[in-house]
């Protein structure tokens, strides 16, 4: 597994070995010792798979006192994955990085806790698979706004506008969110 750290170093982007023939391939999605090496210690209590029609925006989701890790895989299709560092004393705090996730490239985007996270979709469709530290918990929920100029995220939307669920389209500000110490 190649492990490459992004311009948030927190912010992890895993590319597994694809072990391919006629047949098809195998390639290891996950391994604890992948993560103990870099001196994290995760435990993922959930796995979650949602599907995403061309155009949708996820995001920017996190959850405060129980606050969620994600380890992030495109399964089918392409999405724009984002993390932003929401930690008020991290020296990254506010910046964002952002990676192509694809069925093709196998890659996954660890985003730790304290981050918030997001992704578009920029094929007809996307499924994604993703691991989590911590269980979903309705009252811990948050969101930002994903066009938050504060933040700049450069989504690859082009000129058109996202499909948002109410909860994304009416979030508040970073100035006005509830954050991390």
């Amino acid at each position: 597994m190649k492990i490459t750290e992004t311009r948030i170093p927190d912010v992890l982007v895993f590319e597994p070995v694809v072990h391919g023939d006629q047949r098809g391939y195998f390639m290891e999605t996950w391994r604890r010792s992948f993560f103990e090496e870099r001196g994290l210690d995760v435990e993922f209590v959930q796995d979650n798979q949602s599907k995403s029609a061309q155009g949708t925006l996820r995001g920017l989701h996190y959850q405060v006192n129980r606050p969620q890790g994600k380890l992030i895989r495109a399964i089918a299709g392409e999405i724009f994955d984002v993390a932003v560092d929401l930690r008020r004393k991290s020296p990254t705090f506010r910046q964002w990085v952002g990676i192509f996730l694809t069925a093709e490239n196998h890659r996954q985007l660890w985003v730790p806790p304290g981050f918030a996270h997001g992704f578009c979709v920029t094929s007809e469709s996307a499924e994604i698979v993703y691991k989590c530290t911590e269980y979903y918990s309705p009252v811990d929920d948050r969101c930002l706004l994903w066009n938050d100029n504060s933040i700049g995220i450069e989504w690859p939307l082009g000129e058109s506008q996202p499909l948002l669920s109410t909860k994304d389209r009416n979030a508040p500000l970073l100035q006005d969110a509830e954050l991390f110490p």
